[in-house]
């Protein structure tokens, strides 16, 4: 189906143009460049961290991640059953277990009051999601995570420059994980990037990421590696797109405060978060629908919309609840996992989003709601 109103689309201009062709008549197309250099040393600057290797996309740096930390055959990896189905899968690449955990029901992100009931003696490590752009609550975690002696993976993907207690996401654990996806807040069309503070680690990933070949000894193999690099037309791209990342976030930020004072008011519809120590970049602005409170469901207000030409998503399906996935969660229930999951949209949040657009989505959003009047509508 088209639609008149996606949920997002990148912004490519003429810089980024400039910068493709550039790539393109130095005969450097591959994943070798000037640019992809570039793109590292820039946007680990951003985040802040020293150390950044880009990637071909946001699932192998999670990948790389585990194997630069050694995640073996029968070890546990705790993730968020509330993500998208990548998390799980390099644990399962890896030969290890991954270990579901619900959300807590005011952010949405990983639950850090059930933690510890996952962690076993095979426990080795946690992937973190920063899910639509809102930040997982650091502090316990780190924490729990410190007092088990366990690495800590980010998975920024969603979160480019989120913040928690002032502190952007990704400088927390022992490896940051970014997406570049054409729907991500930068894009590189596919990519992904691992940034650490370690430099062992920063070289074991290295490494990994080609084929597994010794950086300073040409064909010389070390280690079984994979091919995750980078080419430099799309860190051409991203370092374009860099340039703008802060007017992304504060364009993102503003379709969220416009949803938010449209939809406030609506009965049944609970607005996308925002906790005190966070910073929510609103990678997808999202809501949450009560279909009691609301007077019809998500699914049917999503048709709805659909009629009138604008695109929403749902929210991820529980990870516990795929075929593939089943079986490590066996006498598993994850509640607020699966309330979230069943009523939550992500409404359109295109940094391209026009004023007149969302206030033709609220508009169709607060015309539902007849039977429950609220601050003098209907």
């Amino acid at each position: 189906m088209e639609y008149r109103i996606p949920v997002t689309e990148p912004e490519i201009g003429e810089t980024e143009l400039k910068n493709v062709i550039e790539a393109v008549k130095s005969g450097w197309v591959s994943s070798k460049g000037p640019f992809i250099e570039e793109f590292e040393e820039k946007f680990s600057k951003y985040i802040g961290l020293k150390q950044g290797i880009a990637t071909s996309n946001g699932t192998t740096a999670l990948h790389l991640a585990l194997a630069a930390l050694k995640i073996k055959r029968g070890d546990e990896v705790i993730v968020p059953t509330l993500t998208f189905a990548s998390v799980a899968n390099v644990v399962i690449y890896m030969g290890a277990k991954p270990i579901f955990a619900d959300s807590h029901p005011n952010y949405w992100c990983i639950n850090p009051n059930k933690l510890e009931e996952k962690i076993t003696k095979k426990t080795r490590a946690i992937i973190l999601v920063h899910l639509y752009g809102h930040p997982c609550n650091m502090d316990p975690i780190m924490k729990i995570t410190k007092d088990c002696n366990l690495h800590v993976i980010e998975d920024c993907a969603e979160a480019h420059g989120a913040k928690y207690k002032g502190r952007k996401v990704g400088t927390f654990g022992d490896i940051a994980c970014f997406s570049f996806y054409g729907n991500k807040i930068i894009t590189t069309g596919e990519g992904g990037m691992c940034l650490t503070k370690n430099e062992e680690l920063a070289e074991k990933i290295r490494v990994f990421r080609d084929h597994g070949m010794d950086t300073k000894k040409k064909y010389w193999h070390r280690v079984i590696g994979f091919n995750y690099r980078m080419t430099n037309l799309q860190a051409a791209l991203g370092v374009a797109q860099l340039e703008k990342i802060d007017k992304f976030i504060e364009r993102k930020r503003k379709i969220a405060k416009t949803y938010n004072t449209f939809l406030k008011n609506v009965q049944g519809v609970t607005l996308h978060p925002e906790m005190p120590w966070a910073k929510n970049v609103y990678w997808l602005y999202s809501i949450l629908i009560d279909a009691k409170k609301y007077g019809i469901n998500r699914d049917d207000l999503m048709e709805k919309l659909a009629q009138k030409g604008i695109e929403t998503r749902y929210f991820f399906y529980p990870m516990h609840i795929m075929p593939p996935y089943k079986r490590y969660a066996i006498n598993c229930h994850f509640h607020v996992t699966e309330k979230l999951s069943s009523s939550g949209i992500n409404l359109p949040s295109s940094v391209k989003l026009k004023e007149e657009e969302i206030h033709e989505v609220v508009q169709l959003i607060n015309s539902q709601p007849m039977l429950h009047p609220r601050g003098g509508r209907g």
